[in-house]
C-alpha cells in the first residue's frame, strides 16, 4: 500500500494536540530552483501523449491572470505547466495533495485547499499571488475529476471571486486525459491528449458583467464531453480491461432498475441482479449483449441515474444511513482512525455522530453549504470513500455495509444544493 495512505492509532487527547494543517499560511512564489523541476516531472509526460496545445486569443496577455483548467486526472497540472511555460503558477491543491510533501508543494506553489467548503483564505492568498507575486493562479473549479467525461458542478462563488481579482481569466481546455485513466480505473491507455488555451475574460469584460453573467459563460466554456471528442477524432482505445471499474460511477441497471449490483470485468458490465451484460467497444459506446441497448453512450446513463435521484427527492425516500469508518486528514503525515460513525444523508443534507471523545456534537452539513461531495473508489486500496469537511477538520468516510454507493451520495449532494440554491 501507498505510504501516503498509512493510517495512525490515535486517542482522543493526542488527536486534540495534533498540529493541523495550517490554511493562514501565505503562498509562496514558485521558488526558482524548483521551477526545472517542474519541467522535468511535466514535458516527458506530455510527450509521451503527444499532446497538442492551441492557444488562441491570448494576444496581449501575460501575468498576472486566472487560469482556470477542466479536471480529469492528475495529468492535468503537467499539461497545466506546460501550456504556461516559462511563467510561474501557484496552483490551488486539494488537502490530500499533501499528504508526505507539504513542503515540496508549498515551495513549489502549492495552495492547500479544502474541498467544497466556503473558504475566505483561499481568496485572500489568491490575491497576494495576483497583486504581490504578479504571477498565474491555476485553479480547477471542478474540484474533482470528472467521472464520467462530462463537466462536474461549478460553485456559484467562482464567479463573484474573478470579479474581485480584476485581472484577466484563461480557460485551459483539456481533452483526453479522462479517456486516458479514468477516475474509475486509473491504468493508463496512451491516449493522445490535446488542449485548448483561451481568453475567456478580459479585465474590463469583467468588470462590466454581473456575477451571474460571468458564471453562464464558465460553464458554457466548460461543456465538454470526452465520449463525443473520442469519436469525432477517431481515438480508438484497444485496451482490454477498458470497462474494468465502471461498476462504481454506473451503479444502476437500467433493464430492471436494481440498483448498486453492477459488476465489470475487462471490456464487460454486468448487472448481478438480472444478468444482463454490457459490452464497451474500443470508440467507447456501449453495447447490450442481449436485448436493447438502453444507452449506447456513458454520459447518457449517467444522467438516467441522476433523474432516478431526482425522483427519490421528490418522493422524499431518498436517504442514505450506514455505519462509516472515520479517518481524520489532520496534517502530511497522513490519516488518523477516529473509529466509527453513523452517517445519514437526507434532504437536510448530511449528520454524523461518532464516538463523543473524538466527537463532542454531530458534525452537520446542510445541502446549502455543499455544492457537491467528494468521492474516491477504492481509495488507496481502502475501499469506496466519500469525503466530508469543515473548516478545521478533513474526514474521509467509508461505508462498513452499504455497497458501491458513493456515486449516489455525490448525485444526491448536488442535487439537494441546486434544490437550496433555487430557494434562496
Amino acid at each position: 500500500m501507498d505510504n501516503r495512505a498509512k493510517l495512525h492509532p490515535i486517542t482522543p487527547g493526542e488527536y486534540r494536540r495534533l498540529p493541523f494543517f495550517d490554511m493562514d499560511r501565505p503562498p509562496i512564489r514558485q521558488r526558482g530552483f524548483l521551477r526545472p523541476v517542474t519541467w522535468l516531472l511535466s514535458f516527458p509526460a506530455v510527450w509521451k501523449h503527444r499532446t497538442k496545445i492551441r492557444k488562441s486569443g491570448l494576444g496581449g496577455i501575460k501575468p498576472p491572470f486566472v487560469l482556470l483548467c477542466t479536471h480529469m486526472g492528475f495529468t492535468d497540472f503537467k499539461v497545466t505547466t506546460a501550456a504556461l511555460f516559462p511563467w510561474r503558477t501557484n496552483y490551488v491543491v486539494a488537502i490530500d495533495g499533501f499528504i508526505g510533501r507539504e513542503g515540496l508543494l508549498r515551495n513549489a506553489g502549492g495552495i492547500l485547499k479544502r474541498r467544497v467548503v466556503g473558504d475566505v483564505k483561499l481568496v485572500r492568498h489568491l490575491r497576494q499571488v495576483l497583486d504581490g507575486h504578479r504571477d498565474v493562479v491555476s485553479i480547477y473549479p471542478e474540484a474533482r475529476y470528472s467521472l464520467i467525461g462530462v463537466p462536474a458542478e461549478i460553485p456559484e462563488s467562482l464567479g463573484k471571486m474573478l470579479k474581485l481579482f480584476k485581472v484577466p481569466v484563461v480557460l485551459l481546455r483539456m481533452h483526453g486525459i479522462y479517456l486516458d485513466a479514468p477516475v474509475w480505473n486509473l491504468k493508463e491507455r496512451g491516449c493522445p491528449i490535446e488542449a485548448e488555451m483561451v481568453r475567456l475574460f478580459s479585465a474590463e469584460e469583467l468588470a462590466e458583467l454581473d456575477v451571474a453573467a460571468v458564471n453562464v459563460r464558465i460553464r458554457k466554456a466548460y461543456e465538454y464531453d470526452e465520449y463525443r471528442w473520442q469519436r469525432d477524432n477517431r481515438v480508438r482505445i484497444d485496451f482490454p480491461e477498458r470497462a474494468e471499474g465502471l461498476h462504481r460511477v454506473i451503479y444502476q441497471c437500467p433493464a430492471c432498475g436494481e440498483e448498486f449490483r453492477m459488476e465489470s470485468s475487462g471490456a464487460r458490465l454486468r448487472c448481478g441482479a438480472c444478468g444482463k451484460e454490457w459490452e464497451m467497444d474500443e470508440w467507447g459506446s456501449m453495447r447490450a449483449l442481449t436485448g436493447e441497448t438502453e444507452f449506447p453512450r456513458l454520459p447518457d446513463w449517467y444522467r438516467f441515474q441522476e433523474a432516478n435521484v431526482r425522483r427519490e427527492i421528490d418522493a422524499g425516500t431518498y436517504r442514505f444511513e450506514d455505519d462509516v469508518r472515520v479517518e481524520s486528514l489532520a496534517n502530511e503525515k497522513g490519516y488518523y482512525d477516529l473509529g466509527t460513525a453513523r452517517v445519514i444523508h437526507d434532504r437536510n443534507g448530511f449528520r454524523m455522530t461518532g464516538d463523543p471523545a473524538f466527537f463532542p456534537e454531530p458534525v452537520v452539513k446542510k445541502p446549502a453549504s455543499m455544492y457537491s461531495c467528494h468521492i474516491e473508489y477504492q481509495y488507496f486500496g481502502k475501499g469506496d470513500a466519500f469525503e466530508l469537511s469543515t473548516m478545521n477538520e478533513t474526514f474521509y468516510l467509508y461505508p462498513l455495509n452499504a455497497r458501491n454507493v458513493v456515486t449516489k451520495i455525490l448525485i444526491a449532494t448536488e442535487e439537494l444544493h441546486r434544490r437550496d440554491r433555487a430557494k434562496a
